[in-house]
C-alpha cells in the first residue's frame, strides 16, 4: 500500500483544542484500508468516540445527512485536494 502523510496530528489538535467528543472520519475508498490506524490514533490521542463513515465519498462536498442525530460534532474528511483558485482562473 502506498505510504501517504495522513497529517493526523492537525485531526488530533483541532479535537484536543476544541474538546470534541464524537468525531466521525470520512475517506475515499482507497484510504478505507487504513481506517482502523486512524480512528485508533485518534481515540488513543483525543479519548473521542471515532465513528467511520462507510458510505460513498464523492468528493470536499460529499457530506452525509444526519451527523447532528448521531452526536457528530466534528467531521474529518481525507484524500480531497484543496481548492484554490489560481489567478489566472481555475
Amino acid at each position: 500500500m502506498p505510504s501517504y502523510d495522513l497529517e493526523l496530528e492537525k485531526a488530533i489538535a483541532c479535537v484536543k483544542e476544541k474538546g470534541y467528543k464524537t468525531v466521525l472520519i470520512q475517506l475515499p475508498d482507497g484510504l478505507k484500508p487504513r481506517a482502523k490506524e486512524i480512528v485508533d490514533a485518534l481515540r488513543k490521542e483525543t479519548g473521542a468516540e471515532v465513528l467511520v463513515w462507510l458510505g460513498a465519498c464523492y468528493g470536499a462536498c460529499d457530506i452525509p445527512h444526519g451527523l447532528s442525530q448521531l452526536g457528530v460534532e466534528l467531521l474529518v474528511q481525507w484524500g480531497h485536494n484543496v481548492f484554490r483558485k489560481k489567478s489566472t482562473g481555475w
